[in-house]
């Protein structure tokens, strides 16, 4: 990636397409058939670059959004998913679990985690077809973040598109799934992803962009473009991860908990006080840095389901990760 990086520096003297280079989007396309056993999507019509799944799961709800919409996030949730509504005019609606959610009138737009951001939980294959027919039935857009997707443990996480052709749904109509190399090649400084998926939805969404001046610097295009086309840096990132895991999940005891997660890099870890007191105490005495469950979640449904968890990111080297949860287990015995 660095060496095609720095082979196209001389595009930074040119204006890059909004769409990108042709040679990306069938880099995305392909590698889409290859991760998910699925025909390539087509990479004129259904493949969008974008600087990352952050800035594009935010501006595309301003695309499928009317005012006084309403918009589904999971409970806990990665913030931007309401950030996107209130900036739209919309009122966000919080669901612990999808398939046990009723109210969904005015819902113009859904997101969806796979695997889950914080808790590494993954949608099966009878989750998405539930959410089809929900989509069907109400008439909303489902965006599916699964920018996690390539760091397993056990099986790889389906995908949406993945479900979608299994089920019959070879348009994806009302899906639009946007993924990243931030996580699955850690390289989140590059600010490179993709949207794929409806082509109605994706032709409103590139038009969109081209107004905000969106587009992908084209030495970065050619860094994903290599990015893409490559597993084995993928199978050491997730090589690295699972040792982390390995050594940090036995030194959870009691009155902590957690579990290996199915995705992701994140320990949902439950804790015997306060999430917000938990955090501060360990931080002020052990100098370890964990984000309150409860910040991530909403009081809906009857409570906040972030209430008395943490989210322990396993993303600095892997002494460090030991340390850290050597910290915590002896912080946690004072309690």
């Amino acid at each position: 990636m660095k060496e095609a990086l720095t082979r196209a520096l001389d595009g930074l003297a040119v204006y890059p397409a909004t769409a990108g280079l042709p040679q990306l989007r069938q880099a995305i396309a392909a590698w889409l058939a290859r991760r998910y056993g699925i025909s390539a999507p087509d990479p004129e019509t259904q493949v969008l670059p974008v600087n990352g799944t952050r800035e594009a799961l935010f501006a595309f709800a301003q695309t499928v959004l009317a005012p006084g919409a309403r918009v589904v996030c999971p409970n806990p949730f990665y913030q931007i998913y309401e950030g996107a509504a209130l900036l739209a005019g919309a009122t966000p609606a919080y669901a612990r679990d999808f398939l046990e959610f009723k109210d969904w009138q005015g819902v113009q737009l859904l997101y969806a985690c796979s695997p889950s951001n914080p808790s590494g939980a993954v949608l099966d294959l009878a989750a998405w077809k539930r959410l089809f027919e929900l989509s069907d039935r109400h008439d909303f857009v489902i965006a599916s973040d699964e920018c996690y997707s390539e760091i397993y443990f056990d099986r790889a996480p389906l995908g949406a598109l993945e479900a979608a052709r299994k089920l019959g749904r070879d348009d994806y109509r009302r899906l639009v799934v946007f993924s990243s190399l931030s996580k699955r090649s850690n390289c989140p400084g590059m600010r490179s992803g993709f949207a794929a998926g409806d082509a109605r939805l994706l032709k409103k969404f590139l038009l969109y962009r081209t107004y905000h001046g969106s587009a992908m610097s084209l030495a970065v295009q050619h860094a994903s473009i290599a990015a893409w086309s490559d597993e084995r840096h993928v199978e050491e990132n997730r090589r690295l991860y699972a040792e982390k895991f390995r050594a940090a999940l036995p030194l959870i005891r009691p009155p902590l908990r957690a579990g290996m997660p199915q995705g992701g890099f994140y320990l949902w870890m439950h804790t015997p006080i306060d999430d917000t007191e938990f955090v501060r105490r360990l931080h002020a005495d052990y100098n370890v840095l964990a984000l309150p469950g409860s910040y991530l979640a909403r009081d809906a449904e009857g409570g906040n389901p972030g209430r008395n968890h943490v989210r322990i990111a396993l993303v600095a080297p892997l002494a460090e990760c030991v340390e850290a949860m050597r910290r915590i287990a002896q912080f946690a015995t004072r309690l």
